[in-house]
């Protein structure tokens, strides 16, 4: 049997045997490795392997080849496939960066002695496309104007993709002149990836302010058909101004005199008015500003309407505006200087654009009631303030200020008190503004006393006490001297210790009156039982006994006594009984001068004491006796 020739062979097999015994299909990915195995089983007595493809309208051309017997590959020297193929033992050809070229009809060929088996494979080549993205986007959209939007456009797909628009997430279907849509796919020779552009034109409304704009990229890869979006775009949509807004900007609710005034016109086009009328109160022109005008310092008057508008006046807005004021006036105010005992009318004014809520101060003390001066007195002095505040009004508040100086002449009141160990205490109470300056002296040296002690200055009064203990009977002169007048008071202390309580002060002249009451009781009572003693006395004269010495030095105190000799006195003692008798009407008279002597001595001394001393000193007032 003649052996047939192997190229022969491998004619006959690529002419003219069936296609194979099935047909496989190997998806790839643009730029990596395509793999395809040699699917057939590996015959016992395979002499060689062997691939090619099949061109369209074209002969086999065949890529490699595989030796069973020599085991060796060869490459065939086909130029798009040169240092790009690999064939493994069990014929698994593998292609590096794949190409779009590469998508084509693959043949794996089995050659044995008896016979060729072919297994045809078809590779498909899928490439993604770039994220698309919106180019040459428009600067503004205007609201009834069909306009360019931009164009998207998704780069080197394969095969090619399809690009759909969005607004705000929702597919934009054409529309006749308001949505217009145009595709364009280009094809790159060089690599066979299309580039796909989609151009929009579209008109839009004012609601379309803010919307955002995309599309997508369509297109099928190894898995099916996939979809790519493009990054949202957001454009400026241009509308007229349909209606224009005046506003006060202020940090604070309410507006005062002295405050700035914003004014802020808006209009709701799109771009906004740059430019508007504003008109004040009482004024027909506008003013030409910018969207802000402002108003510094201002007055009560500048309450009233305000408006703005289109530099057209096709539309306006107003406002109302209040400027809130606060005017108080005191009568009178400063300082003012008056006389203790004086009366001064004061009264406080407001003026205000709301209700307003006035109260006095006095030295930082808060007064319940309005200041009122009827008669002066020292503790009126003091420093006035009126002050008034507007509750709705932040800051708006005013006060003024009363400095209020009462002035007196120095009046003086002295008291004494004598101490248990014979010292005598002698204070010289004093009252008058300005504060005066007291001085004390003692009678008949004229010596000045420098050891006082002075009390605190409190609402035009305060004290000046001296303590002595006298070896003799002297007169203390206080003297109180201010800007107004000097005043000197002399008050007689004498050297003996006699128990003395100071004269009750204003403070305490109540309870003086209640004790009063009960002292006249008291001597209304003594003077009973002096009219006893002096009943006894008088049947004790008749008896002709010498008087008791206590009474008769009560009655006729020695020559060196202030009291005087109430009663002529008669000597019988060592007289003859002739003479006794001559002075018999004498001796009666005088015992009578006795009696009502010692009625007058006793209500004399006990009233005195009780009643206006209210101590042990038993001066008479009317300076019949002194201590």
């Amino acid at each position: 049997m003649m052996e047939t020739p192997l190229p022969c062979l491998l004619l006959l097999a690529a002419v003219c045997l069936p296609s194979g015994l099935g047909l496989y299909t190997v998806n790839a990915v643009y730029g990596d490795t395509i793999v395809m195995p040699c699917s057939q089983g590996i015959p016992t007595d395979l002499m060689f392997g062997k691939w090619k493809y099949e061109p369209e309208n074209s002969s086999p051309v065949f890529i490699a080849f595989r030796s069973e017997t020599k085991k060796r590959v060869q490459y065939d020297d086909i130029a798009e496939y040169k240092g790009r193929l690999s064939l493994s033992e069990n014929y698994t050809l593998s292609i590096k960066n794949a190409r779009i070229s590469d998508e084509r009809r693959f043949v794996c060929m089995l050659v044995t002695e008896d016979n060729v088996y072919e297994e045809p494979t078809v590779v498909k080549v899928f490439k993604q496309p770039s994220q698309p993205e919106i180019i040459h986007p428009a600067n503004f959209l205007e609201t009834e104007k069909l306009k360019m939007l931009g164009e998207c456009i998704a780069r080197d797909s394969y095969p090619d993709g399809n690009i759909t628009w969005y607004k705000n997430g929702n597919i934009l279907q054409p529309v006749e002149g308001a949505v217009v849509m145009s595709l364009q796919k280009v094809v790159d020779q060089s690599t066979g990836l299309f580039t796909t552009t989609s151009s929009l034109q579209f008109m839009p409304t004012k609601k379309d302010a803010n919307a955002q704009f995309a599309c997508s990229v369509t297109y099928y890869g190894p898995s099916g058909q996939e979809k790519i979006p493009s990054e949202p775009v957001v454009f400026d949509v241009h509308y007229p101004t349909e209606k224009v807004t005046i506003k006060v900007l202020s940090q604070r609710n309410t507006l005062k005199e002295g405050d700035n005034i914003t004014l802020k016109c808006s209009g709701n086009g799109n771009p906004p008015p740059q430019e508007f009328l504003f008109y004040t109160p009482g004024e027909s022109e506008g003013i030409r500003s910018s969207d802000t005008y402002i108003m510094t310092d201002v007055r009560r008057n500048a309450t009233g309407e305000y408006k703005c508008s289109l530099i057209d006046r096709s539309m306006e807005d107003s406002t109302a505006i209040i400027v809130h004021y606060l005017d108080l006036s005191l009568t009178p105010s400063g300082e003012v200087i008056k006389q203790i005992g004086e009366a001064l009318p004061v009264s406080c004014n407001i003026s205000s654009s709301r209700n307003a809520t006035v109260f006095w101060i006095k030295d930082n003390t808060r007064m319940q009631t309005s200041p009122s001066f009827s008669s002066l007195q020292y503790q009126d002095a003091g420093n006035y303030i009126c002050e008034t505040t507007l509750q709705e009004v932040e800051g708006l508040k005013k006060r003024k200020t009363l400095t209020l100086i009462v002035e007196g002449k120095p009046k003086i009141r002295m008291t004494k008190k004598t101490g248990s160990n014979k010292s005598k205490t002698i204070v010289c109470h004093v009252e008058g503004f300005p504060k005066p300056a007291v001085q004390w002296t003692t009678t008949g040296s004229g010596s000045i006393i420098n050891q006082t002690e002075e009390t605190n200055y409190v609402n035009g009064k305060f004290s000046s006490k001296i303590v002595i203990s006298p070896e003799e009977n002297v007169t203390l002169t206080c003297i109180a001297e201010n800007q107004l007048e000097r005043t000197v008071t002399s008050m007689n202390v004498s050297a003996i210790s006699i128990p003395e309580n100071d004269e009750p002060n204003d403070g305490n002249r109540e309870k003086v009156n209640d004790q009063a009451k009960l002292i006249v009781g008291i001597v209304v009572g003594l003077l009973l039982a002096a009219l006893v003693a002096g009943i006894i006395y008088w049947i004790y004269v008749k008896k002709s006994k010498p008087l008791p010495r206590t009474v008769s030095h009560f009655l006729n105190p020695p020559s060196n006594s202030y009291s005087p000799n109430l009663c002529p006195q008669s000597d019988v003692n060592g007289k003859s009984e002739k003479a006794a008798a001559q002075n018999f009407q004498t001796l009666v008279r005088q015992e009578k001068c006795y009696f009502f002597s010692l009625m007058y001595v006793v209500v004399c001394r006990i009233f005195y004491c009780l009643v206006i001393q209210d101590s042990g000193n038993c001066t008479h007032r009317g300076g019949v006796y002194s201590q």
